[in-house]
């Protein structure tokens, strides 16, 4: 329960328990289905320690906690108590984002996330499996073979039970139906018919007679391993079991409905359901397939070039059954895809350990060296959100990696034979059963290009930004640059900057400026997005950053207009400078325009401190009484 402080604030800002349709998690995230996205305060949930990032992605909203949400979402569950509605059946009527792209990606991953562990977990095993018989470990004739292969494979040969169970969770179903369906899929005279078949057309023997059901005929299809089926079949069971539950009375409907619901269902998805989706699960991978021949490298390019993008919007749930379909013996039976993820994983682990190096934050530098070892074991959340994605250019150049490792996986053909995350692991999956051979030296490859990449093009491209307090200590280093005689008493008028709404420096959430121990002054919260000089001046300082400028008035003022809070972290984005230090300017000229919107959205705050930094040489400060001034307007005066 050490969490307990961290799941309360969590809940609190997402609304409230009784904001909360689901919450489920993935390796990294806790994935919320809100009934109000509005009230929860995403920007309030970044500030605590303990929390990535949030992310609003496919109808969910997305608490991104690192390696230790199983524990935090354990401990939510045991804390909190969540209530369901009737509305909430309705999928996504209540979220503002319901187009169908959202709505398919929160079906997708609120069915997979649940047995994504076990399924990456099986997937290794089997990986290891194949290594352990490449060297000549183990006897695929042995006892110790059939036990842990059936350990490894009985997970992926049943698939369509587990998926049964998280659709019927999902859809709102009662799961144990669902699994009924699901078991008469795998049932095993169902298996028999379908291996006979087979083994007649292999043999080129005549067929078996052709069964019917009811007069229909049957088209005996193996459902191990398949996932469409049983999602189609589940979500017509949610349908039909509150369509039986209203017409049925109440005395008998435990019994009733799940045998309508049965009798409906199962032949319907054998003649029906199953055929056609296992078709166009064909279809895809074909299709799949095509592609990639075309042209592996240009395949190569594009998907480890785009991964983690996908990953970063939660689209990334849409593939993964495609990933499975094409692993299944009845379709591909090996997956093209999954290899090149690992050299994105690389790339983008390259890219933070470079920021770890370079960075002058101490607590930047222990994330960016806490997410290189996630990384490796698959979990890039915490490199791209904490460390690469905040910089921008080393994510950049961690994706640019990622394509280039991609291509490379491509050229050589790579391929996985079990489900499992893109990690240092995958290596051991892409063992053909034929033993070793050059895709894995491709991938192997493929993954040292992608880190060397990131880490060196990170190194040379990445520059540390400069931290706040570093940004005043420039500042006040440039204080007393002219010593100011006292000897006659006079005021002097300095117009305001900027348009917008006057608020006490006391006011402003810095304790830097609200202390006034950078110097007395005042704050405006801008209307517009454009700084003018509040009197003739020369230019004393303009960060590169361009969100602060320091002045120097012919009366020996010196003025630090500072654009937002914490504003640095946009490294200059959103920001244009209109002059150069050493400049001359005079009153009303413009200084910076900045794009005031986009600072907003991007999380900031945009109350500006403008202040005499040398406060000490004056007599007085005095800020005006007015609470709105334009352009222009009368600001501050100061009694020398």
């Amino acid at each position: 329960m050490k969490y307990t402080e961290l799941t309360q604030q969590i809940i609190h800002h997402v609304g409230g328990e009784k904001n909360v349709i689901s919450l489920v998690h993935c390796a990294t995230r806790l994935r919320f289905k809100l009934r109000d996205i509005n009230k929860a305060n995403a920007e309030e949930l970044k500030k605590i320690p303990g929390i990535i990032t949030v992310v609003e992605s496919g109808g969910q909203f997305q608490v991104v906690i690192g390696n230790h949400v199983a524990e935090v979402f354990d401990t939510i569950m045991q804390t909190a108590q969540f209530t369901q509605h009737p509305e909430d059946h309705n999928e996504g009527e209540t979220s503002p984002k319901t187009n169908w792209l959202n709505r398919f990606i929160d079906i997708i991953s609120g069915i997979f996330t649940p047995i994504l562990g076990i399924m990456a977990g099986s997937g290794v095993l089997k990986g290891l499996l194949a290594l352990c018989v490449a060297f000549h470990l183990l006897d695929m004739t042995s006892g110790t073979y059939r036990i842990l292969n059936a350990t490894a494979d009985g997970f992926f040969y049943f698939l369509p039970i587990f998926l049964a169970y998280t659709a019927a969770k999902k859809f709102d179903a009662n799961p144990f139906l669902t699994m009924a369906v699901a078991a008469a899929l795998v049932y095993p005279s169902i298996q028999e018919k379908v291996n006979a078949i087979t083994v007649a057309t292999l043999t080129q023997q005549p067929l078996p007679a052709t069964e019917t059901f009811i007069f229909i005929p049957i088209s005996f299809m193996s459902y191990a391993y398949s996932v469409i089926p049983v999602i189609f079949s589940s979500w017509l069971i949610a349908i039909l079991q509150r369509f039986f539950n209203r017409i049925f009375h109440s005395s008998f409907r435990n019994i009733v409905t799940p045998m309508c619901c049965l009798v409906i269902v199962v032949p319907l998805t054998f003649m029906l359901i199953g055929p056609v989706t296992l078709f166009l699960s064909d279809l895809l991978s074909q299709g799949y397939q095509w592609l990639y021949q075309m042209n592996p490298i240009i395949a190569g390019i594009i998907v480890g070039g785009g991964w983690q993008i996908l990953v970063i919007f939660g689209l990334h749930w849409s593939f993964i059954p495609v990933m499975i379909n094409n692993l299944n013996p009845h379709m591909l039976g090996k997956d093209l895809m999954i290899p090149m993820l690992v050299p994105t994983v690389a790339g983008q682990i390259g890219a933070a350990l470079a920021v770890a190096i370079k960075s002058k934050d101490k607590i930047q530098r222990n994330i960016g060296f806490s997410s290189v070892f996630t990384g490796i074991f698959g979990i890039t959340e915490p490199a791209v959100y904490g460390v690469n994605l905040p910089n921008r250019r080393p994510f950049v150049i961690g994706c640019i990696a990622g394509a280039i490792g991609a291509a490379i996986v491509g050229f050589y053909g790579t391929a996985v034979y079990s489900m499992g995350l893109a990690s240092i692991f995958t290596i051991a999956q892409t063992i053909p059963p034929t033993g070793f051979d050059m895709t894995i030296w491709g991938l192997i490859l493929g993954i040292i290009v992608a880190l060397i990449i990131g880490f060196i093009g990170t190194l040379i491209f990445f520059k540390p930004k400069a931290t706040e307090s570093q940004c005043q200590s420039e500042l006040s280093s440039q204080k007393s640059l002219t010593p100011v005689p006292a000897t006659i008493s006079k005021t002097i008028q300095l117009s305001s900057p900027m348009q917008g709404n006057v608020v006490a420096l006391t006011a402003v959430n810095d304790m830097t400026f609200a202390s006034e121990l950078m110097g007395k002054g005042v704050a405006i919260i801008p209307t517009r997005g454009e700084v003018v000089a509040p009197a003739d001046a020369k230019i004393i300082s303009l960060f590169k950053t361009k969100h602060a400028i320091g002045l120097l008035t012919e009366n020996n003022i010196e003025i630090l207009i500072h654009i937002g809070i914490d504003t640095v972290k946009l490294d200059g984005q959103y920001f244009t400078a209109h002059v150069e230090p050493d400049q001359q300017v005079k009153r009303g000229q413009k200084l910076i325009s900045f794009d005031l919107e986009a600072i907003k959205q991007a999380g900031f705050e945009v109350s500006t401190p403008i202040i005499i930094t040398n406060t000490d040489d004056f007599i007085d400060i005095i800020p005006t009484d007015a609470t709105l001034v334009e352009l222009g307007d009368p600001l501050l005066t100061v009694t020398q």
